[in-house]
C-alpha cells in the first residue's frame, strides 16, 4: 500500500533562499535578501543574552507582553494580533483556518513565491493574476474573483518590484470584494514605506483584512523569525485555535519586544536605506539600467535580457559580491539588489560601474 499525500503537497515546488557564500571569497557582501545592513537594535541582542539564561523554562502560550508592546508601538489593540514563527506562519494559519479542497486563492504574478505554496498546503488552488507595469491591479485582481475564492494575497510594498498600490486603491479593494473573501496584506517591507501603515486601518475597520508583519527586514531578526498579524477579533480567534501553544520561544519573544520598543530604530534604519536606495536607483539609471521607484529596501534592476542579467550577476560575484537572480518571479531579466549600508552601496556600484566600462 502506498502512502499518499494531502491534496497540493506534491505542487509544491521548494523554495530557494538567497546564496550566502562565493567559492574563492572571504569578504563576501551579501544582498541578496533584504537584510537589515545595520542588523538587529543593540537592545534586542542584549535580551536575548539575557533569555539565554532561562530557556529551560517554558515561554507564554498567549504572547500578552509582545503583543502589548506591539500594540503600544503601533497604535493597535493587542487582542486582535496574532504572533507566528516569521508572517509565514501568519500567513499559513490564514490559509489553513479559511481555505481547502475546492477553494481559490488568489495572487499577482509577481507576488512573493510563497503564496501559491500556502494555497497548496491549505489544498486550495492558486490563482494568478496579472499585474500592470509591475503594479498590482485591483481591476485584475476583481475580475478572477469568484464564488470559490477566499482569499486574496498581496504584498505592499510588493517583493520583488519594490513597486506600491496607493492606499486609496487598497481600500478600493477592499470596498469592492465580497464579504466571504479575506483581503491580506502583506506589510513586510511597511516601515520603508514613507507614511504608509501598512493596511492598519483597513485591518481596523473591516471585517475581512488581515494586515500582517515581520520583525525579519527593519528589526534585522531574520535569523530568529518573528512575526505578527493584526484583524478582526473573530478572524484572529479562529486562527489562534490552530496556533501551536509554544511556537515562539523565549528567546524569540524577548527580543521581539525589546526591538518593538526601540523608538529610535526605526526612523534610523528607514532614513539610511532612503538614502542608499536612491543612491542605488540614480546610478543604475545612469548605467542605462531600468528600474522602478522601489519603497522597500531592495531595487529591482531590469537588464536587457536574461543573458545580460546573468551576465552581471557572474561579474558581481567576481568581485564578491551575491544579489538575487528573480527569474522564478517572472523577471528573467531582472536582479533584486539589497540596500546596503553607504560603503556597501558604493562597493556595489563600483562593481556595476566596472561591469558597464567592459562592455564599451
Amino acid at each position: 500500500m502506498s502512502l499518499t499525500p494531502q491534496t497540493g503537497i506534491m505542487n509544491i515546488a521548494l523554495y530557494e533562499g538567497g546564496k550566502s557564500s562565493i567559492e574563492g571569497h572571504s569578504d563576501v557582501l551579501k544582498l541578496s535578501s533584504n537584510e537589515n545592513p545595520l542588523g538587529p537594535p543593540p537592545a534586542a541582542v542584549e535580551a536575548i543574552t539575557k533569555a539565554a539564561r532561562d530557556v529551560h523554562r517554558y515561554p507564554s502560550t498567549d504572547h500578552a507582553e509582545l503583543r502589548a508592546a506591539i500594540g503600544e508601538a503601533y497604535g493597535l489593540e493587542p487582542e486582535r494580533i496574532i504572533c507566528g514563527v516569521g508572517s509565514d506562519e501568519v500567513l499559513q494559519f490564514v490559509c489553513q483556518a479559511f481555505a481547502g479542497e475546492g477553494d481559490e486563492i488568489i495572487y499577482t504574478e509577481h507576488g512573493f513565491s510563497m503564496y501559491p505554496i500556502l494555497a497548496h498546503m491549505a489544498g486550495a488552488t492558486p490563482v494568478q493574476v496579472a499585474e500592470q507595469e509591475r503594479v498590482v491591479s485591483v481591476d485584475h485582481i476583481l475580475a478572477a474573483v469568484t464564488a470559490a475564492t477566499k482569499i486574496v494575497m498581496l504584498a505592499n510594498p510588493a517583493n520583488p518590484t519594490g513597486t506600491m498600490l496607493p492606499e486609496g486603491e487598497l481600500e478600493r479593494l477592499a470596498s469592492a470584494l465580497p464579504e466571504h473573501v479575506i483581503l491580506v496584506i502583506d506589510g513586510a517591507y511597511t516601515e520603508y514605506a514613507e507614511g504608509y501603515t501598512g493596511g492598519a486601518e483597513l485591518a481596523a475597520t473591516r471585517p475581512n483584512v488581515l494586515m500582517t508583519r515581520t520583525f525579519s527586514k527593519v528589526y534585522g531578526l531574520g535569523g530568529l523569525r518573528i512575526g505578527w498579524g493584526y484583524g478582526p477579533r473573530s478572524m484572529i480567534d479562529v486562527m489562534t485555535r490552530i496556533r501551536q501553544p509554544f511556537n515562539l520561544s523565549t528567546v524569540q519573544l524577548a527580543a521581539a519586544q525589546a526591538a518593538v520598543e526601540d523608538a529610535s530604530w526605526i526612523p534610523d534604519c528607514t532614513a539610511l536605506n532612503a538614502t542608499q536606495r536612491a543612491r542605488l536607483t540614480g546610478a543604475l539609471r545612469q548605467l542605462g539600467v531600468a528600474c522602478d521607484e522601489s519603497h522597500a529596501n531592495f531595487v529591482l534592476a531590469r537588464f536587457a535580457d536574461e543573458a545580460e542579467a546573468v551576465a552581471v550577476d557572474l561579474a558581481l560575484q567576481d568581485e564578491g559580491i551575491l544579489v538575487r537572480r528573480v527569474k522564478g518571479y517572472g523577471f528573467p531579466e531582472g536582479l533584486r539588489m539589497t540596500v546596503g549600508n553607504e560603503a556597501q552601496t558604493g562597493r556595489l556600484i563600483a562593481a556595476l560601474t566596472k561591469w558597464r566600462e567592459g562592455q564599451a
